[in-house]
């Protein structure tokens, strides 16, 4: 199949939103592992006078994890889909949590420019048409020496791992889509995983962008080879031209 991207995505979240926290929330580990990656941010002081760029913030429930974690950081969520963020706005939120609709590819124009002291983007990257030009716009708006937290599926490149994401999207997830009306979303969402990256080409492609002391954490559970954090470095200073 092929993929939806840019505009005919954000209208299919559009389409979804309304039903897609339910979903999420049926899914085992799904905010417990979000949770965990925001916490692999490592922010000091609990979030103390810093700023995070929340890429990719859908309904907010990456927002939510990134508060839990750091709940004094001040939060900017930014995401292509009206409806996904109306429905992130009519939670409740602490006073320095903002939300911007824009791609994050033109999140610029949108006046999101940083520099901010942590990014995270949370099942982002898959959903791109160029993850490449974001992972730059990400370094472009993080302070040297900031901190890029990525928590998305991406398989570990065992035949195993690949099986089971397309057994458990075949039996609960596509089924939901349908029953709901949204199921080219989710079938999207099921190859989306199998088309992109595996975990390691995904640290090798944030090592070319650019970024240092890149990680590769797993999660527990049936997730292990399936979902991972991955965290780097803006370098303080630029590197080397020899």
């Amino acid at each position: 199949m092929v993929l939806l991207r840019d505009t005919e995505l954000a209208e299919a979240f559009d389409h979804a939103s309304g039903t897609y926290d339910r979903m999420t929330s049926a899914s085992p580990g799904y905010h417990r592992h979000l949770r965990r990656s925001a916490r692999r941010l490592a922010l000091p002081g609990r979030g103390a006078g810093r700023t995070v760029l929340d890429l990719g913030c859908g309904t907010g429930a990456s927002t939510a994890a990134l508060l839990r974690a750091s709940p004094f950081a001040s939060v900017t969520g930014v995401d292509a889909s009206g409806g996904m963020l109306a429905r992130a706005r009519s939670k409740p939120w602490p006073g320095r949590v903002t939300f911007v609709h824009s791609p994050v590819e033109d999140m610029a124009r949108a006046g999101v420019t940083g520099p901010y002291d942590a990014v995270f983007a949370a099942y982002l990257f898959r959903n791109v048409a160029d993850p490449d030009a974001v992972l730059g716009r990400a370094r472009e708006v993080l302070r040297p020496g900031g901190r890029l937290a990525v928590h998305e599926y991406a398989l570990s490149g065992r035949a195993v791992d690949r099986v089971l994401w397309s057994a458990v999207m075949a039996a609960v997830v596509l089924p939901w889509g349908r029953s709901h009306g949204d199921g080219a979303l989710y079938r999207h969402l099921w190859r989306s995983v199998l088309d992109f990256d595996t975990a390691g080409a995904f640290a090798d492609r944030i090592r070319r962008a650019g970024f240092t002391d890149v990680r590769v954490l797993p999660q527990p559970g049936w997730q292990t080879g399936i979902t991972h954090t991955f965290v780097a470095t803006r370098p303080s200073t630029p590197p080397s031209r020899r």
